[in-house]
């Protein structure tokens, strides 16, 4: 039997199925028996508990999971979570009941919100799951121990069972629910994990039957023959014999330079970035700088943030995005609308133009740190629709005398403009999570609409070929910073279709690195054609590739 999903990475996992086990049953609503204020210091204690345990998970990981692990900790003794469960105890609950309530409540008023706010949606049930187990007596949920290897299978996983995978015997990871931009699939590349998320016949998989994961093709092949898993441990073999290659500059097969860059998301991740030889920074993400704080950082800390990246990079491009946030990523002190849609709404920068001081201070610190920097900084805007806000945005950089800015290619309309845009700008960068969502009204965060969200669609790949079309005649850089460039089957079609540089999670680079060079720029221009006149994203990729 083969089961389908969205596959993660390039590589094969091979190993027994463990299997994840059910959440515990929704708590009876059953009439409380003892008084409530003894019942409510239960909860706090339990809550408490959770929150000291998603506290040391959060200090064990770092990135993406250990700021997610460290939210949910502040969401588990958050006190307007405890005063609603007060109330519920009051009036008759049990503290499980009112846990599961309150926590049932806050979850489904975030996955009314588009974007981040949103994707924290699905980790609510954790939190409440844990809470409700400490509060039983029982082991908090999450990845069952095992001293062999073994492939995990789950509905979903959530930051803390990522946080407690022993990535030394994880050969892969299955998932009936979740999308490409899932937190497993985040997970799953930043770890070099085959995965295959939103595979709904999972749920047919048994503990101990041996599976093969391929994430290259979003396929999982049970009850594999003999000639199947030497197939399966040759490929292992020769994956791992390109990757072990010393890292080196981004090139084609016909000696064509692509450069291959990081995306960073906070200044620990630069020592990883830099030890798979990333040839600079395509997309420094300023919105660790701002979160978590009642106050917006000064213009002197943001700007030492960006001396300490330029400073592991020397001679080589740091590309600094300015703050990404709007209503669906709020922060108390910028001065927003409430919204029904945020993701349509002011974000991007357009909340930098609704807030002009922290637009202003931002492009002062890059001012600040591109003196004497040992690095080239460039600076670049976010949600820009077309040549007008383009225009808008390069003139207040360049009079902060900036010399390098650009803007993020992530909407739609910024690709029909492309012919305009590309003349107020020094460069383009694309954001494929953001212009496949929007291209395809789909949301990113995956759900019901996953099947459509997905960057080998043509309309994506012709909205690039326009960009890297307009980009090459302007003389001016393009580079592709969204989850495609980490893509090592599609990364060499993004060079055909224009992209001059590669910008990625530092894991993804060495596996792009390989891919590169087995195509000339030749064959990518002409893989990029075949997917071009294809007319689903399932065809666009078999033209391309082939299978």
């Amino acid at each position: 039997m083969t089961i389908t999903g969205h596959g993660v990475g390039y590589g094969i996992g091979v190993g027994p199925v463990l299997r994840m086990p059910e959440s515990l049953a929704e708590p009876p609503d059953a009439k409380l028996t003892v008084a409530p204020d003894i019942e409510m210091e239960r909860v706090r204690r339990a809550s408490s508990k959770v929150a000291d345990t998603l506290d040391r998970l959060a200090a064990t990981t770092s990135g993406e999971t250990e700021d997610i692990l460290s939210a949910s900790a502040l969401i588990a003794k958050d006190p307007a979570f405890l005063e609603r469960v007060s109330a519920l105890i009051q009036s008759g609950k049990t503290a499980e009941r009112a846990v599961f309530v309150a926590m049932a409540e806050y979850r489904d008023t975030l996955a009314k919100v588009d974007g981040y706010m949103a994707q924290r949606a699905s980790d609510i049930d954790d939190i409440s799951a844990r809470i409700y187990a400490e509060l039983l007596g029982l082991p908090a949920p999450g990845v069952p121990a095992s001293n062999e290897p073994f492939v995990l299978v789950a509905r979903t996983l959530s930051p803390a069972d990522t946080a407690t995978l022993n990535l030394d015997l994880v050969q892969g990871l299955i998932t009936e629910q979740g999308g490409p931009t899932s937190h497993t699939a985040i997970i799953a590349r930043a770890h070099d994990i085959p995965a295959v998320v939103g595979a709904a016949e999972a749920n047919r998989l048994q503990d101990g039957e041996t599976v093969i994961v391929r994430a290259k093709i979003g396929e999982i092949v049970t009850d594999p023959s003999p000639a199947e898993l030497d197939d399966a441990s040759r490929e292992i073999a020769e994956r791992r014999r390109l990757l072990s290659a010393p890292a080196a500059p981004g090139v084609l097969g016909d000696g064509t330079k692509v450069k291959l860059l990081a995306n960073l998301g906070s200044l620990r991740e630069i020592a990883g970035a830099r030890e798979v030889g990333a040839e600079g920074v395509g997309l420094f993400r300023t919105e660790f700088l701002f979160m978590g704080t009642t106050l917006p950082p000064s213009v002197e800390e943001q700007a030492q943030a960006f001396r300490t990246v330029a400073e592991e990079f020397p001679g080589d491009r740091v590309i600094v995005r300015l703050l990404d946030a709007g209503a669906d990523k709020p922060l108390p002190y910028l001065s927003l609308p409430d919204e029904e849609n945020p993701a349509l709404g002011v974000r991007g920068f357009r909340a930098l133009k609704a807030n002009p001081a922290v637009l202003e201070s931002q492009l002062e610190a890059v001012k600040r740190a591109s003196r004497h920097s040992p690095a080239d900084l460039w600076v670049m805007a976010p949600m820009i629709a077309d040549a007008d806000e383009a225009a808008q945005f390069a003139d207040m950089a360049r009079s902060f005398g900036l010399s390098h800015v650009g803007v993020m290619a992530e909407i739609p309309s910024i690709a029909v403009m492309a012919d305009q845009v590309v003349q107020c700008v020094d460069f383009l960068s694309i954001g494929t999570n953001d212009l496949a969502q929007y291209t395809l009204a789909a949301d990113r965060l995956g759900g019901e609409v996953a099947s459509y969200l997905n960057p080998w669609h043509p309309a994506v790949l012709r909205l690039i070929d326009r960009l890297g079309e307009a980009a090459s005649t302007a003389e001016i850089s393009l580079s592709v910073c969204g989850e495609a460039a980490a893509n090592a089957l599609l990364a060499p079609l993004l060079v055909g279709l224009g992209a001059t540089s590669l910008s990625m999670a530092p894991a993804s680079i060495p596996e792009v690195r390989a891919a590169l060079l087995g195509y000339s720029l030749d064959d990518a221009r002409e893989a990029a054609l075949r997917s071009l006149q294809a007319r689903t994203a399932a065809s666009s990729r078999h033209a391309a590739l082939g299978f």
